[in-house]
């Protein structure tokens, strides 16, 4: 594996990657190694007795790298505006995943009331041509019977005889 900005550094035996979700690092028994000393960095790094007690040198730098960053005003501020981005960010995509479902749920509601209107409309369009078919009753007592247009029971009576 190589690194797509660095091609020259291959990823192999030297480098390597591990996830560990650090709620449950400890139930891995890691012994105090390398490892070990980065899972306490990302839980503890507020804490400085804790961390003051590391002895793996790249663990040392972080910290001290932390504190030149936390110190310095600047840095403070643009990390409050980035995470306050974020944070914007996410209600944004809430708002707009709420909006989405409700404009979802009435769009769903209406399509149910079209559905609803098209297939009452059918049962009546049938019950017209079974009374045309079984009976010698006129278009006008069909259409008030069935509360529709005379010209639509007109167009059924025609579309039968054809």
């Amino acid at each position: 594996m190589r690194d797509g900005t660095q091609p020259h550094i291959s990823l192999g035996n030297l480098l390597q990657m591990n996830l560990i979700e650090l709620k449950k690092a400890d139930r891995l028994g890691m012994s105090d190694r390398p490892l070990r000393a980065w899972v306490n960095f990302l839980e503890h790094w507020k804490e400085g007795l804790t961390m003051m007690d590391t002895s793996y040198e790249p663990v040392k730098k972080a910290m001290e790298r932390l504190k030149e960053l936390s110190a310095d005003e600047e840095t403070r501020r643009l990390a409050f505006v980035r995470e306050r981005a974020l944070r914007d960010e996410i209600s944004f995509i809430n708002d707009a995943e709420r909006r989405g479902h409700k404009e979802g749920r009435e769009e769903g509601l209406e399509e149910g009331r079209e559905e609803a209107k098209q297939r009452a409309l059918e049962e009546k369009y049938h019950a017209v041509r079974k009374l045309i078919a079984l009976t010698e009753m006129s278009d006008q007592l069909i259409a008030e019977i069935e509360q529709l247009p005379v010209e639509d029971v007109a167009r059924l009576r025609a579309d039968r005889q054809h």
